[in-house]
């Protein structure tokens, strides 16, 4: 099954400093049908204006996860954690038993950014953040895991996540395809960074998403170059 979420049917919000698109519920956007997928609770596609960004709030018992497109953003925790996390590389913050955090873009240009929520396996962990670098020329044509805890990812270099979950990336060049293994009882959720593709033959352009299970593997063709985001979690 492949549930294909057009980006112009996206919830979102436009604050000004901020515009945010939502492919699952949050905050004031409400949809019974879009939820959560699996452990997967958040997908926030936002753009952050120059000079603001989100002042300090608390979460706890969640693995977030921050993929910059464009730009760079900053962290500070009440845990003494501080980075820049710029386009191309990836943070992560495990609130686990709790952290007060704020994000802020001090570029002089707009950052984009996918923020994605996963459910946590471990409630009340000892919270963390870490951010690293992954080139994007070292995962043209396959999946890179960027952030995970399934059993192995850590070993292949991917940040650490207190879930059996995994985000991973992969850019396309037009007419390449991919085949992307599926295992029983795993869900995924698929966006296109840049460009369009095929996935099983369904079609899906720039900032759709692509809500995935029962199937055993995933067929992915680029019709354009293309960068594609991918969530793996348990489906329930």
């Amino acid at each position: 099954m492949i549930d294909v979420r057009p980006f112009n049917t996206l919830g979102g919000a436009d604050h000004g400093w901020l515009k945010a698109r939502h492919h699952f519920s949050f905050a004031n956007y409400r949809d019974p049908n879009r939820m959560e997928w699996g452990k997967l609770r958040v997908w926030n596609d936002d753009e952050i204006a120059p000079g603001t960004g989100f002042d300090p709030h608390p979460h706890r018992d969640m693995e977030i996860v921050t993929y910059v497109r464009r730009g760079a953003i900053t962290h500070k925790d009440n845990l003494g954690n501080q980075g820049r996390t710029a386009a191309g590389d990836v943070q992560i913050m495990s609130a686990g038993s709790g952290i007060v955090h704020g994000e802020y873009n001090l570029e002089d240009e707009p950052t984009t950014l996918f923020q994605i929520w996963i459910q946590t396996d471990q409630r009340g962990a000892k919270p963390r953040w870490g951010a690293k670098t992954f080139p994007k020329d070292q995962r043209e044509a396959g999946f890179e895991v960027l952030a995970g805890g399934r059993p192995g990812d850590e070993a292949k270099g991917a940040l650490p996540l207190y879930a059996n979950a995994a985000v991973l990336a992969t850019t396309l060049k037009a007419g390449q395809t991919l085949v992307q293994p599926m295992a029983a009882g795993r869900a995924a959720y698929l966006v296109p960074a840049t460009g369009a593709v095929t996935v099983n033959g369904v079609a899906l352009h720039t900032r759709d998403g692509a809500a995935i299970r029962d199937e055993s593997a995933l067929e992915i063709t680029a019709q354009e170059d293309a960068e594609l985001v991918l969530v793996e979690v348990a489906a329930e």
